[in-house]
């Protein structure tokens, strides 16, 4: 396994309002099907895996948002 380590920087992405360093311990074999993944997308591997973390983050606030909601107003559906 490989550490990588990256630097996040603020100043290309509006999104990020700041920047720290987070260090990955990563299988070889992962850090090849992201190098992949990242350039069929035209993307470093850093911004490919932040622009995965936010919009998974994304997806979970959703999700929660979705059933507070249902909570609050029961099932729509019924």
């Amino acid at each position: 396994m490989r550490k990588v380590t990256q630097r996040v920087g603020a100043a290309r992405d509006p999104v990020r309002m700041g920047s720290t360093v987070l260090s990955l311990r990563i299988d070889g074999e992962l850090l090849d099907r992201l190098k992949v993944h990242a350039a069929k997308r035209g993307m470093s591997v850093q911004d490919y895996v932040v622009r995965t973390l936010i919009r998974d983050d994304f997806d979970e606030r959703f999700k929660t948002a979705v059933e507070e909601t249902e909570r609050f107003y029961g099932d729509i559906a019924s």
